[in-house]
Formats: structure tokens, C-alpha cells, sequence
């Protein structure tokens, strides 16, 4: 099922400065959700969400390969993609950082999803998706969801640019 991507040429590039590059482009924050073994719930603040599909709806994001959840969302069926809004820059922080329950200091905002995934109460859009492809990308774990329900608020979203937080006017 899993197979090592082939190695590739590698540019010779400052990885300090490309990840500088990266941040000038700013993004939408998203606490991405699922259930791993005996029904422990993951979360990961991520900035790496977007479009694939509007018929059928699909969605992607990816993750680290070496991030510690990664083993669960890599077996998981079902993950939940919740656009934060501009006043979660607390829960992207929290569960940006590693520790061994996350959900505890949050429990009130979710309830479940699909597949008992849990799901942030409030945010800015939600998106309850079947994982469908998974996929290598270098050091990352590409991640393609079929949507089976989603829900937008008129909150305004929660951006990241040149590594800070910010709201849009």
C-alpha cells in the first residue's frame, strides 16, 4: 500500500530562507481531526489545506512524515478539516505543539463527525471527509478526502503569514 517515493535531485537551497520564501504567501489555518486506534482522538494545526475537487468534492492537506501523528492519520478513514476562525489563534497554537492530550483543554468545542472524528464547534468552515488517497510528496504525507458534509459560518478566518497569526480586515 505504502511505497518509498523514488529519490529525487535535490536543488541546493537554503531551507531557512525557502521556508522564508514560503511565508510570504499567507494561508488559512486549519485544526485537521481524527480517531486513531481504540478511539483516541488526533489533531494537528496545519496551513496546508485546499481545493482538489468540486464534483466530486474533494479536499487535500498534508502532514510531515516524521510529525508524531502522522502513523495515525496515515491509517485513519475518516479526518475532519476545521477552518479556524480569527479568534482560535489559541487553539492553533495548542495543538500546533506537541503533547499527549490535546482535546482535554478544548473538550466543550467539539462534537462528533463522520465516523466519530472529532469536530471544532465554531470555526470558520467545516469539512468531514473519507480518506481516499494517500500519497508521498518529499518529506510530507498528502492526504485527499472525499467531502461527505461540510459547514461555513460568516466568521472571518484565522491566516498565517511570515510566521504569525493574523485576522483578516
Amino acid at each position: 500500500m505504502w511505497e518509498e517515493p523514488d529519490a529525487l535531485p535535490r536543488p541546493e537551497l537554503d531551507a531557512r530562507d525557502f521556508r522564508s520564501a514560503l511565508g510570504r504567501f499567507p494561508t488559512g489555518v486549519c485544526l485537521v481531526t481524527t480517531l486513531g486506534s481504540g478511539g483516541r482522538p488526533a489533531g494537528m494545526t496545519v496551513n496546508s489545506f485546499t481545493a482538489v475537487s468540486l464534483d466530486p468534492p474533494m479536499v487535500l492537506w498534508s502532514l510531515s512524515r516524521a510529525a508524531s501523528s502522522a502513523p495515525v492519520f496515515r491509517e485513519a478513514e475518516y479526518f475532519a478539516v476545521n477552518v479556524l476562525a480569527a479568534c482560535d489563534a489559541e487553539i492553533a497554537s495548542h495543538f500546533a505543539m506537541q503533547g499527549p492530550d490535546k482535546f482535554a483543554a478544548y473538550a466543550a468545542r467539539f462534537a462528533p463527525g463522520i465516523g466519530a472524528v472529532p469536530v471544532l464547534q465554531g470555526a470558520a468552515a467545516t469539512f468531514e471527509c473519507h480518506t481516499r488517497h494517500r500519497n508521498y510528496g518529499g518529506d510530507h504525507i498528502i492526504l485527499i478526502g472525499a467531502v461527505e458534509r461540510y459547514a461555513h459560518t460568516d466568521r472571518p478566518p484565522l491566516v498565517f503569514h511570515r510566521g504569525k497569526y493574523a485576522a483578516l480586515p
